[in-house]
């Protein structure tokens, strides 16, 4: 496991002294046109064919300028080829309109999530008024630098913007740009949207309807004319007119969307003035502290909403797979206390992390299970003590369970049957469901209120499952990379059994791999038969140095690697998409 107390800042008082963020700092000065080939050490298996494709941020320097916050990034696009046990490499800039007029400006002129753009002189306050109510993502940045996601035979680069990039899978060219709310009426939409075993793929977006803001799930039907053919296929109104919540992901089932709103939302009235004063959105999210997170289930038949369920507050950006069971959802999510995370990566607090005592904290999130019973029962009251399962209330909140992780103590559950949020009452366990210790109690207000158990007590992010089969389908295992920068290694791969809820690791001294995405193996007999890819880069001074990692997904040991020399630094990457060589 990786140790240097002088890998970042050439501090002797390193806070994480195996943690080094500036992987995530570097730029990338010099994009790989033409695939370059790498050094294979072990065996990449020979049925593995095909293309590994990455998004995540590439620059954060605009000549002498630079971004303030990690989201605010150029987008590059990474590609690790693979035939025949061989593997190539390249990236390229994503030619977005707003990397285009940076790029000839030679300075910020497009405001992204974190950093205002220097103002443009000739622009009146009337232009930028008028400008607010073009149509939907007009006048916002479009540096889709999130993920990729396929439509068809189409790959799309992806931010929570409308517009989105088609490219080229194979010489990363960015071939066009389309406005998602040119064909469907939204203002913005998730950047993981899912794609479903025919083809189909349906997002999550904001619809502005007559009574304000509506969460409304988005249907491409998978043929010709995807996008023409898109059609709003179930909405909720959001709690609060002018505060939609944040959504990043969302969730899907056999009968059900999940829509999770959390207590972190936009601002609307704080993001059009905003815009008028050249400020950036981040400056337009709100986060309710007080406020509970609600869960949606909408009837994917009928597109109406059938349940509603409550929890304490809980920020997330990934949920990481749900699915019914004998009349339950179960739904599991990464979740953190609160967004903070968010602040954790504006670039001058990376830099000072070795200097801030609660980074750790702030990053602290748990993969968390919560079991929502779909038939309704009776609620209790103060004095009930003869209900089935009964539990005594006698606390608030989840809240020491975040406590006990922000300390970095061990805690087996998050959720017990004595907790609840009302002090002094009776409450019923509506869970039925063998094996989990989720909780869900009718409260006297009729509300249903929900307790998460702990999946893992690791900081878990960027999940992946078996997606082509087990997406909204009872699964087992899940691949995550950690998100604990005070752990004694950071750069830490993990495999997680939601069954045993027992993990396994995978780690090296200085090597921080991202999003581990499993591929199956030929006539896999089980689910995690096959492999997990994961891109690589190290830290400290081997900046010009990546690589493509192949585990075996049942035992987690390494079968083989690809390690590439390049000319310019690479910068960590977040998410992307393995597309399987066509048959011969």
């Amino acid at each position: 496991m990786g140790h240097n107390s002088n890998q970042n800042n050439n501090n002797n008082n390193n806070m994480y002294p195996n943690c080094d963020v500036n992987v995530w700092l570097r730029s990338c000065e010099q994009e790989i046109v033409q695939p370059i080939e790498g050094t294979v050490k072990g065996t990449v298996p020979e049925w593995l064919n095909g293309s590994l494709l990455r998004n995540g941020p590439g620059s954060l320097k605009v000549g002498d300028m630079m971004f303030n916050h990690l989201f605010d990034s150029s987008a590059l696009l990474h590609r690790f080829n693979i035939n025949e046990g061989k593997v190539t490499y390249q990236c390229r800039f994503l030619k977005s309109d707003a990397y285009k007029k940076n790029t000839a400006a030679r300075r910020i002129v497009v405001t992204e999530f974190g950093t205002s753009a220097v103002p443009d002189p000739c622009q009146t306050i009337f232009q930028k008024v008028a400008a607010i109510f073009n149509k939907p993502g007009a006048n916002n940045s479009d540096n889709a630098m999130i993920s990729i996601y396929p439509f068809g035979d189409e790959f799309f680069a992806f931010t929570e913007s409308p517009i989105i990039h088609r490219i080229d899978p194979e010489t990363l060219d960015t071939e066009a740009k389309l406005n998602v709310s040119d064909y469907v009426g939204i203002v913005n939409h998730t950047s993981h949207p899912h794609v479903m075993s025919d083809g189909t793929v349906y997002n999550l977006g904001c619809s502005v309807t007559k009574t304000g803001p509506a969460y409304t799930i988005i249907c491409f039907p998978h043929g010709e004319g995807m996008f023409e053919n898109a059609r709003i296929v179930a909405s909720v109104p959001a709690r609060w007119k002018f505060h939609p919540g944040y959504m990043h992901t969302f969730g899907i089932t056999e009968n059900f969307y999940v829509i999770v709103e959390q207590p972190l939302s936009v601002s609307v009235p704080t993001m059009v003035v905003s815009q008028i004063r050249n400020k950036p959105m981040a400056a337009a999210l709100k986060w309710f502290e007080s406020q509970q997170t609600y869960i949606y289930l909408l009837d994917r038949d009928t597109g109406e909403l059938r349940h509603t369920y409550h929890t304490d507050p809980f920020f997330y950006l990934h949920i990481i797979n749900q699915y019914e069971q004998e009349g339950h959802v179960v739904l599991d999510i990464c979740c953190y206390k609160d967004p903070a995370m968010l602040n954790c990566m504006y670039v001058e607090t990376m830099r000072d992390m070795q200097n801030n005592p609660d980074y750790a904290k702030m990053f602290r999130g748990r993969p968390l299970r919560f079991v929502l019973p779909l038939q309704k029962q009776k609620s209790a009251g103060k004095g009930s003590s003869k209900l089935p399962r009964g539990v005594s209330v006698d606390d608030a909140s989840w809240t020491d369970m975040w406590q006990h992780l922000a300390d970095g103590a061990e805690k087996e559950s998050p959720a017990d049957d004595r907790q609840s949020p009302a002090a002094g009452l009776v409450l019923q366990n509506l869970v039925r469901l063998a094996g989990t210790k989720a909780t869900a109690y009718v409260m006297p207000n009729r509300t249903i209120f929900c307790k998460p158990e702990l999946l893992c007590d690791l900081g878990c992010e960027t999940p992946r499952i078996y997606y082509e089969c087990h997406l909204g389908r009872p699964y087992r295992y899940f691949y995550a990379i950690s998100s604990d920068v005070d752990a004694s290694n950071p750069g830490t791969l993990i495999k997680v059994d939601v069954v045993s809820k027992s993990r396994l690791t995978w780690c090296e001294e200085n090597v921080y791999p991202s999003e581990p995405i499993f591929v199956a193996g030929p006539d896999p007999q089980s689910e995690d038969d096959g492999v997990v890819l994961a891109a690589m880069v190290w830290g400290r001074e081997e900046e010009n140095r990546a690589g493509l990692l192949v585990l075996d997904a049942k035992t987690f040991t390494e079968l083989g690697r690809c390690e590439f020399t390049t000319p310019g630094p690479v910068p960590k990457c977040l998410h992307g998409w393995f597309q399987p060589s066509q048959a011969k």
